[in-house]
């Protein structure tokens, strides 16, 4: 009986974590990513925040160098997210390989992708407000 207790214990909080989390992931994935003119971009550093979503799980800023109209930095200054250094490695270099934000997202990380690929826009549009 005990068992059978924590066994419908366990079943209902996990249901209840899934459905917690639910919008999250949800507008997480459809997040979008404004395409952005890569050969009018000015030189110089920005700075652009992802305010992470519903919960602030996946808030981050990223700073952006930009040497002769082309990405040739990224890099994440604050994130909530941790240990995903290899996930930003990898898209970070789609991004600069492409010099575009239309790049494929980290398979099994593709929210977090997305949120990291939401602050570089950020920081991209602040360079046509220079």
């Amino acid at each position: 009986m005990v068992i059978l207790g924590i066994v419908i214990f366990l079943v209902v909080g996990m249901g209840g974590a899934l459905l917690f989390t639910e919008g999250e992931r949800r507008e997480g994935k459809n997040l979008p990513i404004d395409n952005v003119d890569f050969k009018r971009l000015d030189d110089g550093t920005y700075i652009g925040e992802y305010e992470g979503g519903k919960y602030k799980w996946r808030a981050n800023k990223a700073k952006v160098t930009i040497k002769s109209n082309k990405i040739t930095d990224i890099e994440i200054i604050e994130d909530k997210v941790s240990n995903t250094t290899e996930i930003k490695n990898k898209l970070f270099q789609r991004v600069i390989e492409k010099q575009s934000l239309q790049v494929d997202t980290i398979s099994g990380a593709t929210i977090t992708s997305k949120a990291y690929l939401k602050s570089i826009e950020n920081a991209l549009k602040k360079t046509k407000e220079k």
